[in-house]
């Protein structure tokens, strides 16, 4: 159990620090790319401006820490209860706020900090409420359901992009935690990890629906950065991929509390979300946009 929680925990640290990391570099490029209009006809960003958002070094540095921070996450998934490890994974929101009033300038509401104070204490709940994880074990129809499932979150989340445009920020954000929600589902139910099957592994639709789930995840999470609030985005993703995993973790993977303490994880759990929401809530504000250098006045010409 220790070593999960501080596996979540390395995980959480790892997403958060990304994350204001790739909303440095989202930034920068989309300041690049407004004047060339690198925009859908809704106001969303384009691939194109998508893709050179990926290219600052900002965004690689972040890209490299998700990458850890998956690795740590997956591991966590397979020691812990999903509902403890999603929520623990997703007190990143603690670090990209933190990090967000040095990196991005963002000055953080009372409201903001009572939130994520919020956050902080019902993760505590649920650390002391936990505990076994699951099995796992699950029907090949389980993992069949899984791959539809987040193709059609993550193709749905694209489309949606291009027609809302920057009203898209908080459902993209959403959409990109339940990816990474169905990425969690995933870890825990793939095959040929336990003993390591190769076979078995490559034959597991549940592997599809990790690579599929991340990838889309992590692009509909980039959008988000570009065209809306780094808080919000990020507590909209802590909802998707907190809530729902964490409901099929005890419902269908074998997920559980310890004896008496189902009050306090029903609670924490509650407290976790809640918490999010508020700081999603209050951290739609639209966020300072750097100084523009005036524009030099035209020199008066003489009228003859």
């Amino acid at each position: 159990m220790l070593i999960g929680l501080l596996t979540a925990i390395a995980a959480s640290i790892c997403y958060g620090t990304g994350s204001v990391l790739q909303a440095v570099g989202s930034r920068k490029s989309a300041r690049r790319e407004a004047a060339a209009s690198a925009r859908t006809q809704h106001g969303g960003p384009s691939l194109s401006s998508t893709a050179k958002a990926a290219m600052t070094w900002e965004f690689m540095v972040g890209t490299v820490l998700d990458f850890v921070g998956f690795g740590l996450g997956a591991l966590a998934a397979r020691l812990l209860p999903l509902f403890l490890s999603q929520t623990v994974i997703s007190a990143n929101l603690v670090i990209t706020a933190v990090l967000s009033v040095k990196l991005l300038g963002i000055r953080l509401s009372r409201a903001e900090w009572s939130s994520i104070a919020v956050v902080c204490s019902a993760l505590v709940l649920l650390a002391t409420a936990a505990g076994a994880e699951g099995s796992g074990h699950t029907s090949p129809a389980t993992h069949w359901w899984l791959l539809v499932v987040a193709v059609v979150l993550m193709a749905g989340g694209a489309v949606a992009v291009r027609l809302l445009g920057a009203r898209a920020a908080i459902l993209a954000g959403l959409l990109s935690g339940l990816g990474f929600g169905a990425l969690g589902v995933g870890v825990r139910v793939l095959n040929g990890v336990d003993p390591f099957d190769l076979g078995r592994l490559l034959a597991d639709p549940a592997l599809y629906a990790i690579l599929v789930a991340g990838v889309g995840g992590m692009y509909l999470h980039t959008v988000a950065l570009q065209i809306g609030s780094v808080n919000g985005a990020t507590a909209a993703l802590v909802v998707g991929e907190t809530v729902l995993p964490g409901a099929i973790g005890v419902l269908w993977l074998g997920d559980a509390s310890r004896a008496g303490f189902a009050w306090m994880a029903v609670l924490g759990f509650v407290l976790a979300v809640a918490g999010a929401v508020a700081v999603a809530w209050f951290g739609t504000e639209e966020e300072p946009e750097p100084a523009r250098e005036p524009t030099p006045a035209k020199a008066h010409q003489p009228t003859a």
